[in-house]
């Protein structure tokens, strides 16, 4: 079962254009049980896949950053510069797979009705690494 409402899809549309925007890119939306997006140069050349999670508040309170597990190993599995981006209230966290270092514990949401990925494998990330950018809004 799929919860991904509007207002978060709408936020993840933010968040690659935000990314793509610094830099002159452009992006493509890949399928739904795909990761996010591809991601194009300026010159329409293939650079990178991107993972775009949302992390509901402010930058400053967004760390630890989670991610599951099973999402990171589906990006680095596209090996062209997997990079994961985390959407905040005013602007993305993000960072080129490879450069982070994280804990690795079981965690995640409070369960939902239909969903078999509330809890699960997720990697945390601090803020102490010097790889994460911030863009904001």
């Amino acid at each position: 079962m799929r919860f991904e409402s509007k207002k978060d899809l709408d936020r993840e549309v933010r968040a690659i254009d935000t990314f793509v925007n610094s830099f002159g890119g452009s992006y493509e939306k890949l399928g739904d049980n795909d990761i996010d997006f591809k991601v194009y140069d300026k010159n329409k050349n293939l650079i990178s896949y991107v993972e775009i999670k949302g992390r509901l508040r402010p930058i400053e309170n967004a760390f630890p950053l989670p991610v599951a597990a099973r999402k990171l190993v589906k990006l680095a599995d596209k090996r062209l510069n997997p990079v994961i981006i985390w959407a905040c209230n005013e602007g993305i966290i993000y960072a080129k797979l490879k450069d982070l270092e994280g804990k690795i514990r079981f965690g995640g949401r409070a369960v939902r009705a239909g969903s078999s990925n509330d809890l699960e494998v997720m990697a945390y990330f601090d803020y102490s690494q010097k790889s994460f950018k911030i863009v904001n809004y």
